[in-house]
């Protein structure tokens, strides 16, 4: 069963040897996932992480610690991102993705690692999700006699209101 962290899945994939012993030297034997979506997991060896100081108010602790997380994701080169889940991410990216197509998340709205951390994989997970839904192409249809009618007779009325503007006399 998947552990369940900051409402993110984190799966746990046995990392096996051609003889199907676990591999030695793993952390448990196992190597972490994050799971978006059913069909979509992403491994943590993916996802870069580093601490840096943040900004803003914090007292005494701001300047020693280094609490905001920034995380990397390569989004280009990701092996578990499907063709077009990626290419919607980089448009939704925007200004967050570097021109090697790395995707770059700051958090630093929490006051200990663990939890910017936390902050900064939902949002990466929350970002992957709203890629992996692919948008509904649009069908064109025709606009129906009623509504042309319709649109027809407002441009008539706003006409006559400014026909009548323009038709008074000048007061002298």
């Amino acid at each position: 069963m998947p552990a369940l962290v900051a409402g993110i899945h984190v799966l746990k994939a046995a990392a096996k040897d051609v003889d199907g012993r676990d591999k030695p030297g793993h952390d448990n034997y196992c190597d972490r996932m994050l799971r978006i979506t059913d069909t979509i997991s992403i491994g943590e060896d993916e996802i870069e992480e580093s601490f840096v100081r943040a900004s803003g108010p914090g007292g005494q602790n701001v300047n020693k610690l280094s609490t905001a997380v920034q995380l990397r994701f390569d989004v280009r080169r990701s092996p578990s991102l499907p063709n077009d889940v990626a290419l919607r991410l980089m448009r939704l990216a925007g200004r967050r993705l570097t021109k090697d197509g790395v995707l770059v998340l700051i958090a630093q709205n929490h006051r200990t690692q663990e939890r910017n951390r936390e902050e900064a994989r939902a949002r990466l997970v929350e970002l992957i999700r709203q890629a992996a839904v692919r948008p509904v192409p649009r069908r064109a249809t025709r606009p129906t006699q009623a509504s042309k009618k319709k649109r027809l007779e407002g441009k008539k009325i706003r006409s006559d209101i400014k026909k009548m503007r323009s038709a008074r006399p000048p007061r002298d």
